[in-house]
């Protein structure tokens, strides 16, 4: 049976030149980078060139980067930290109401602890509502977090402005860049951000492997405690080679950025029209201009029929795709993204997220566009919802 691979959104398969520069630190350069000894000082070496290469991509000092053990983690040290670093003065966070669940989650943890949260709205194609981030705003605020590319829909928020407005109150602004790094230009300076959270597994790196951006004087409450490794933000043995992997990564997505951004434009485009001329009442989630969208995101619903029986129906055929985030594709309750974008609840329930990737050919796409409006009119006929 042909395998066709189209979450790439829910992690990408590790590129060979990435592993080739990891195998040295698997292997002969095993060393702990904690360690006085030679063998401790070039895995610390490795660390400080991958930290070196990664702040030059994206726009930072060396000393302003933090590896983690990916996105997750990353998220939960920005909010959690931020807020905890101003506990008593300032004890009031806003998010939007489309983040990944790891910073939605950490939003009701700190609920629990004494603070208080506002969640942002959106518009019908996602974008976070400006005067809305300004109404809830106060003197109270420690840390704003709105997501540079949503994971589910893929569209891209006016990152500067909405941090310009946290900062006239005083308040951090933390972007969850998982979904956007190494797919469009990631400059912390340009976006003008405190605290920024990127993961290896989402450019074709390793998985367990991330990168916290601290802007140079912000202090972060840590959330582990252990040994003093990075300058004490986060105890715990460095991830060597995931951490050369990551670096190794992110400069490969990055000189591959504008091609892989036209090739998948147009893959995506492709993908779209034909599918919403193939098939009735089908409907794109989130922005329609790829400028404004990661357009290797392909977001529809489908009217009257479940996520969750296209793909098992789309698995059936070889063909991977995800319904929502990852994370929550078990579950059974409509994307809290979609609701966020006011989409109606029949119509959230049947939304697929299609993701392309570097090695998404077009004769994939053709494939997945000639099993489709089979499984779609079979499912229909079964849906007492679907009127033609």
């Amino acid at each position: 049976m042909k395998q066709i691979y189209l979450d790439y959104n829910s992690t990408t398969p590790l590129d060979e030149r990435v592993l080739q520069a990891m195998l040295p630190y698997l292997r002969e350069k095993y060393g702990n980078a904690s360690s006085l000894h030679s063998f401790g000082r070039e895995a610390k070496a490795g660390i400080e060139e991958a930290r070196e290469k990664v702040a030059d991509l994206l726009g930072a000092e060396p000393s302003e980067i933090y590896f983690t053990g990916g996105g997750t983690e990353s998220d939960n040290m920005a909010i959690k930290g931020a807020a905890y670093s101003k506990q008593g003065k300032r004890n009031h966070i806003i998010i939007s109401g489309i983040e990944h669940h790891a910073i939605f989650e950490s939003a009701k943890y700190l609920e629990k602890t004494g603070f208080k949260s506002n969640y942002l709205g959106t518009d019908k194609e996602g974008f976070v509502y400006a005067d809305k981030l300004k109404e809830k705003l106060t003197e109270e605020t420690s840390v704003v977090s709105i997501m540079h590319a949503n994971n589910e829909v893929g569209t891209i928020q006016d990152i500067p402005k909405l941090a310009e407005i946290a900062h006239s109150k005083g308040a951090l602004f933390h972007t969850d860049a998982v979904q956007s790094a190494g797919k469009i230009k990631v400059n912390v300076k340009e976006l003008g951000i405190d605290l920024l959270s990127i993961s290896a597994h989402k450019f074709y790196g390793p998985k367990g492997a991330g990168v916290i951006f601290i802007r140079k004087g912000i202090r972060l409450t840590p959330l582990f405690h252990g040994g003093h490794h990075e300058k004490g933000r986060r105890g715990g043995t460095e991830n060597v080679a995931g951490i050369i992997g990551l670096a190794a990564a992110l400069e490969i997505a990055d000189n591959m950025r504008e091609a892989e951004h036209t090739r998948v434009s147009n893959l995506a485009n492709y993908f779209m029209d034909e599918i919403q001329t193939k098939i009735p009442n089908v409907y794109l989630n989130g922005s329609h201009d790829n400028n404004k969208r990661i357009p290797s995101t392909v977001n529809l619903s489908f009217q009257a029929v479940e996520g969750e029986s296209i793909i098992l129906s789309l698995d059936m055929k070889g063909i991977a795709v995800a319904s929502g985030s990852a994370c929550t594709s078990g579950a059974l309750e409509a994307s809290h993204v979609l609701l966020s974008m006011k989409v109606p609840v029949e119509l959230a329930q049947g939304s697929i997220r299609f993701s392309l990737g570097r090695f998404t050919t077009r004769e994939d796409l053709e494939y997945t566009v000639s099993v489709l409006p089979e499984i779609i009119e079979r499912l229909r006929a079964m849906s007492p919802l679907y009127k033609k």
